[in-house]
């Protein structure tokens, strides 16, 4: 099984320029290849990366007028096809949309690395083109000929470098009476049938409503910015808008981390269980972000992020993972006797079982009902 780690770098100016030099190129190739797959689609052609390639290569870097493209890896603008030919893919299998361009203020600033060249030592990797950086980790880096999709990012404050490599079975011992229930909530993030407290909202701690309550005033700060230097129907932006900005983005950043390190926990709790398999509900979320009262405390919990780290983490450790179907009526049956609940209402949070008299919380009692899906 493939293990990815993250590990933080610390380059020099001199190395920075050419990271953000290698996300320049990366998007300008990206871009150009979307332009050319377009234009050959429309000429009734079949696209494939190595056409794209081999044109970009005959047009654009033989071009006296690209010559900057040689100041980064070539492998740069070569994943960058490949990661376009996988976005259409995507599109035609209905599991995306379909490719757009990418903008230099709204993408994310990433660029591949070449996997071949990645050497760790003394505290320092080797990036073609870039040199040896230096990292911090906590991790355990081992050493190997090549590593699985190595890309560099940047957040906004700090650059990273993530790759996989080859990992070997989880040894743990998995529970067989052991069934997980996991309920989504606004309230609380999770509800699970075998943790006797519910794991909390975390947008609900003081830390978080601190720094939202300092979002809504920075951003307050540059819209007002923006009408003083406003000129004719153009904005002008400046040098105080962009500090502004620049504040604004690094306390998104802070929540974002904030969020996903609370996700990381709840999910290492339940995985801590060895359950042998766990259950989740399947969401409509798309549909839950139509309700205008409800739609951004429901984006702010990251439920799909919670269900991706779910999955993957019940994977690795061989544990089965289950969806249940959509209509199954989780909330409405009672766990102890199975009857259902058809008047039930979304602004009952007790369930009281009308047959056997069972008096539960509402998402307790779904998490149970959950870890008993489709049980023999």
């Amino acid at each position: 099984m493939i293990k990815s780690i993250k590990i933080r770098l610390s380059p020099t100016k001199e190395q920075e320029e050419l990271m953000f030099q290698s996300v320049g190129i990366a998007r300008f190739a990206y871009n150009w290849g979307l332009s050319k797959w377009e234009e050959m689609y429309k000429e009734g052609l079949k696209p494939s990366k190595a056409k794209i390639r081999k044109e970009f290569n005959n047009s654009i870097r033989k071009n006296d007028d690209f010559k900057w493209l040689y100041n980064v890896s070539g492998q740069i603008t070569a994943q960058a096809f490949a990661d376009l030919e996988d976005a259409y893919k995507n599109f035609f299998d209905g599991l995306a949309q379909r490719p757009k361009f990418k903008n230099k203020k709204k993408s994310k600033k990433s660029f591949y690395v070449r996997y071949d060249a990645i050497k760790f030592s003394n505290n320092r990797v080797n990036i073609e083109k870039i040199g040896k950086v230096k990292y911090s980790s906590n991790y355990k880096i081992p050493k190997l000929d090549k590593y699985t999709n190595p890309r560099c990012h940047f957040d906004g404050k700090y650059w990273y470098l993530t790759f996989g490599f080859e990992h070997g079975e989880s040894q743990a011992s998995l529970n067989e009476d052991l069934s997980i229930g996991i309920d989504l909530g606004i309230s609380h993030l999770a509800i699970v049938n075998h943790l006797d407290k519910p794991i909390k909202n975390i947008n609900k701690s003081k830390e978080v409503r601190r720094l939202k309550k300092k979002l809504k005033r920075l951003q307050r700060q540059v819209s007002r910015k923006y009408e003083m230097n406003k000129k004719g129907s153009k904005f002008v932006k400046t040098n105080n808008i962009i500090k502004l900005e620049k504040q604004i983005k690094l306390v998104h950043r802070r929540l974002n981390n904030i969020r996903n390190n609370h996700i990381h926990q709840a999910t290492s709790k339940i995985i801590k269980l060895n359950p042998y398999r766990v259950v989740m509900e399947d969401l409509n979320v798309s549909g839950m972000m139509k309700n205008k009262h409800l739609a951004k405390k429901i984006a702010e919990q990251k439920f799909y992020e919670f269900k991706r780290q779910m999955k993957y983490k019940c994977e690795f450790n061989k544990i089965e993972f289950f969806e249940a179907d959509r209509w199954y009526p989780s909330s409405k049956a009672c766990s102890c006797c199975k009857n259902i609940k058809k008047d039930l209402k979304l602004s009952d949070r007790t369930y009281t079982c009308n047959e056997c008299g069972l008096v539960i919380d509402r998402d307790k009692n779904a998490s149970i009902n959950l870890g008993n899906y489709k049980l023999a």
